[in-house]
């Protein structure tokens, strides 16, 4: 049977597609539209059809939209209760509502029958438990909002969720994680990673007044009171720089966040007693908060989904209708889902470019032999990721014993130097380099604390706490980029190297090699790689 996944709601439009029990495609809509989140000016920022991804994932398949069993639509209206004052929300509920229209109206030939509202939280849900390497676990989903809850815990067991929880708008640390975000002045339900990233510059010393206004409840939910953040640092526009005042304000609220985690996730842990727990929702791409849970709290295991985002609802939405119809899908594959091009499409686009490129016989020894030139390179391989993380396959790579190529990255991408560049490192080695945080680690979603000893060997992945968000690889994942790690090894000494999302800052990670192309010719790299061929700047 084939199912189609549609996020269309609030923010990140997104498409995934499962057939016969297998997850054949997925992918966000920003990756064909270059409107990074699916952001457009209001009022239709948050209405936007993921009609190039869905009509992607069907023609990867080979199907039509009449091919379809039925379509999950990851929001259900009827769910959200009657809120005074709040307009948009009643246009977002009426925009829900006419969904399975407009559906057909993108993609002709779908009959609007055969669109099933599934709930937000329930389809983030499944998303992390009916995917994850898991038989039975507990799940954890915290976000922003759905329909009109903010939170869900339950217990997959046999492919059943129970809910065993849920937390009731307006209460949502999600919500309160963007005002803060906001306040900070970065964008919300986009930059909030940025918050995450300077609360390693600040001390918590607001915690005594947040512990009082934000707390968990004995129901296995939360409370979030009103806060007035002005009364901890003054609100930052556009451009302004912040100061001590701010980065205590951001690792006051990340240091809150992390604390509420650990007591719903004790809390679920007291009603399951499972072993392994599956997360999702916005919160859950807090790696520095994911790391804190599996070192204090009560899980062996925790495993979370790569799109952990909104996006990620239309995969846990498809998942969902597949598990309804007796045809559960496996453990999710890896993530990449996305668009990829044939070795002959690259060398046309190239052609069409005008560039001069070579093949080379040794492409991981070209490669291994630049990064250790210190130069920047773009690389560009196989099949487009889902979710926001850069994991090998559209990535910015930099050799990590250069302290200063953090800087250079960021002003590759254009965005702040407090930000910190990621490494990707062979898995056979990771324990060597990195203490704690899980290994395998393959999905950039946990912080690792870098060992002493090899903290002045790779500095530009040392954040300034001391840890690094590191993503591991093997052989078998991913044969290629492994075959780079220790070509780079036998030059330096070190089987690690720099990365982080092939963009700049504002852009969408790139997704087809004209993306590549235009990246490369506006930035400042040396070197692209994509697919076999090797196109370098000019001297």
């Amino acid at each position: 049977m084939k199912f189609l996944g549609i996020n269309a709601v609030f923010h990140d439009p997104a498409a995934a597609l499962v057939v016969d029990g297998e997850v054949v495609a997925a992918a966000e809509e920003e990756r064909f539209s270059r409107r990074k989140h699916g952001k457009r000016p209001v009022p239709f920022s948050a209405w936007e059809l993921p009609e190039l991804a869905a009509a992607w994932c069907l023609a990867e398949a080979g199907l039509r939209p009449e091919d379809l069993d039925a379509v999950a639509y990851s929001y259900d209206p009827s769910l959200v209760r009657q809120e005074t004052g709040a307009p948009w929300e009643d246009l977002r509920t009426t925009y829900a509502t006419r969904a399975p229209s407009f559906l057909a109206t993108a993609l002709p030939g779908l009959d609007p029958a055969q669109v099933r509202f599934v709930p937000h939280h329930v389809a983030h849900a499944a998303s992390a438990g009916l995917a994850a390497p898991f038989e039975e676990c507990a799940v954890l989903v915290c976000d922003g909002r759905g329909e009109s809850v903010s939170h869900l815990a339950g217990h997959y067991r046999d492919g059943e969720l129970t809910t065993l929880a849920t937390q009731e708008l307006p209460h949502s640390l999600g919500l309160m994680y963007e005002e803060v975000t906001e306040h900070l002045g970065f964008m919300r339900s986009s930059d909030e990673y940025k918050v995450m990233a300077l609360a390693s510059y600040g001390t918590p010393r607001h915690l005594d007044v947040l512990r009082e206004l934000i707390a968990a409840t004995p129901e296995g939910g939360f409370r979030v009171e009103p806060i007035d953040w002005g009364g901890f640092a003054k609100k930052l526009a556009g451009g302004e720089k912040w100061t001590a005042d701010h980065a205590d304000l951001a690792a006051s609220v990340q240091t809150r966040l992390e604390e509420v985690l650990l007591d719903l996730a004790f809390w679920l842990h007291g009603r399951t007693g499972a072993r392994r727990l599956a997360m999702a929702g916005g919160v859950a791409l807090n790696c520095v908060a994911n790391t804190r849970l599996l070192a204090e709290g009560p899980f062996e295991d925790i495993w979370v989904q790569p799109a952990a985002g909104d996006s990620g609802t239309a995969l846990g939405g498809a998942l969902h209708l597949a598990q309804e119809h007796g045809e559960p899908a496996g453990p999710m594959p890896g993530a990449d889902l996305g668009r990829r091009w044939s070795d002959d499409e690259v060398a046309a686009w190239l052609d069409v470019a005008r560039v001069p490129y070579t093949r080379p016989r040794d492409l991981a020894g070209e490669v291994a032999a630049a990064l250790a030139d210190d130069r920047i390179v773009a690389w560009f391989q196989g099949r487009s990721e889902y979710g926001p993380r850069a994991l090998g396959r559209r990535s910015l790579l930099a050799h990590p014993g250069h302290v200063r190529n953090t800087e250079r990255l960021n002003d590759v991408k254009g965005r702040e130097q407090f930000r910190p560049v990621a490494p990707m490192v062979l898995e056979s080695r990771a324990r060597e380099i990195f203490g704690r945080g899980p290994v395998p680690s393959p999905y950039m979603l946990f912080v690792h604390d870098v060992r002493p000893e090899w903290r002045e060997r790779i500095p530009a992945v040392v954040h300034v706490d001391g840890t690094a968000r590191i993503q591991t690889v093997s052989p078998e994942s991913d044969p290629l980029m492994a075959a780079v790690l220790e070509r780079f090894e036998a030059l330096s000494g070190l089987p690690v190297v720099v990365n982080t999302s092939l963009n700049t800052a504002g852009r969408p990670m790139v997704d087809s090699p004209r993306d590549a192309l235009e990246c490369f010719g506006s930035a400042p790299v040396d070197v692209l790689v994509i697919g076999p061929f090797v196109v370098r700047r000019p001297a």
